[in-house]
């Protein structure tokens, strides 16, 4: 009866009109057969912040061996009107901030640098002991680094045995070049062993030429000529000149031009830093002047002239001594950190430029007498090597 009375129950037309089905199907459209273009899908996510919007864009390949996803170039803008964010390191600031540094460099390099000719040619006034006055400046600094290291201030370089096979030739050149230049300021005025310095360009130039195999164009040799002329022209009329004092300075550019040159190819793929790397060279300069240092002078030589210096001067020649000998460290270490950033030659114009004002300063601090002429051919000299810069350009 249950039965028969709900077979006889039929939905009405209102009810028939309003009722809608559960679930609405979806319809998704067929995958591409193979060997078509791969399905690209854009997604623009916006963020809840007022910024550019990003794009994403997903390629996934369908066909072909395995999936691999394909990047192509993003479009202009997706239709909600979001555009792709382009992300470019400038390279402008980066170089900017490279060269104030090495403008920093160069100036602390050439205040220091003055600060130790003065104290320097004041020791040797009093002192005129060159082989002990140069080892005491390389020992200063090899004790400043070691306490720096021992106390974390500086982190310690990672060296082996590689590097100081590489690093023997560099010492060797330093030395010579230090103790030359020492000797003569010596024998003659500050500005006189710097006029001649002056002319370093010249053998970074020719040793570079017939001993590296470097070419360089004509205007560079030629810039050359005003540097020999007036490095000449000042020698020759130099009132106090003493041919011990000019082959030191002589000798001195022609060893810190293969210093240069050889520290420049072993600082090249070296974790060492150029202020390490100048202290690791400061200690085994050290060890090789030592030796040289007693031979040509002797502790007893040294014991009557400290004492006689000492007499004369006072407890300020203690201090001059040990200005000197810090200076010396610091603006070579500041140097080494100039050269970690340029070319050989480049360091020598630097360097060059740098004699201008030592030799303004010693000679107003040392009342230095100076010719017109004697003038005249330090003015050319510099000058030579504003042009010989220009030309290395």
């Amino acid at each position: 009866m249950l039965t028969a009375a709900a077979a006889s129950v039929k939905p009405t037309a209102a009810l028939a009109a309003t009722a809608k089905p559960a679930f609405k199907p979806l319809h998704l459209p067929p995958l591409p057969p193979a060997g078509t273009r791969p399905l690209t899908l854009s997604v623009s996510a916006r963020p809840l912040y007022r910024q550019e919007h990003v794009l994403a864009t997903v390629a996934v390949a369908v066909a072909g061996r395995g999936d691999r996803a394909s990047s192509p170039a993003p479009p202009a803008a997706t239709a909600d009107g979001a555009r792709p964010v382009e992300i470019s390191a400038p390279a402008e600031p980066a170089e900017t901030a490279r060269r104030a540094r090495i403008g920093v460099y160069f100036a602390t390099w050439w205040a220091l640098n003055v600060i130790f000719n003065i104290y320097n040619k004041k020791v040797l006034n009093a002192f005129p002991y060159p082989w002990l006055t140069s080892t005491l400046s390389l020992a200063a600094g090899s004790a400043i680094m070691l306490a720096s290291w021992a106390t974390r201030i500086a982190e310690a370089p990672q060296t082996d045995l590689d590097f100081w096979k590489a690093l023997s030739p560099v010492a060797i050149a330093h030395t010579i070049g230090h103790v030359a230049a020492t000797v003569s300021m010596a024998k003659v005025a500050v500005s006189f062993t710097h006029i001649i310095k002056s002319g370093e360009p010249a053998f970074s130039v020719l040793v570079s030429r017939f001993f590296l195999g470097e070419n360089f164009p004509a205007p560079v040799y030629f810039s050359l000529l005003p540097i020999i002329g007036g490095c000449a022209l000042a020698a020759v009329t130099e009132l106090n000149f003493n041919m011990v004092g000019f082959m030191g300075a002589m000798i001195s550019n022609l060893a810190f031009v293969f210093r240069n040159i050889f520290s420049k190819k072993g600082m090249k793929g070296k974790s060492v830093s150029g202020m390490n790397y100048y202290a690791c060279l400061s200690m085994m300069s050290l060890v090789i002047l030592l030796p040289f240092a007693i031979a040509m002078e002797g502790p007893k030589v040294w014991a009557a002239g400290w004492q006689k210096a000492v007499a004369e001067i006072g407890p300020n020649f203690v201090w001059w001594v040990a200005a000197q000998s810090v200076f010396y460290h610091l603006y070579n270490q500041v140097s080494y950190m100039s050269l970690d950033e340029i070319s050989p030659l480049t360091f020598s114009v630097g360097n060059t430029m740098k004699r201008i004002s030592v030799i303004v300063a010693s000679i107003i601090i040392f009342q230095t007498p100076v010719q017109p002429i004697n003038a005249l051919g330090a003015a050319i000299a510099i000058l030579g090597t504003f042009i010989y810069s220009q030309a290395k350009q």
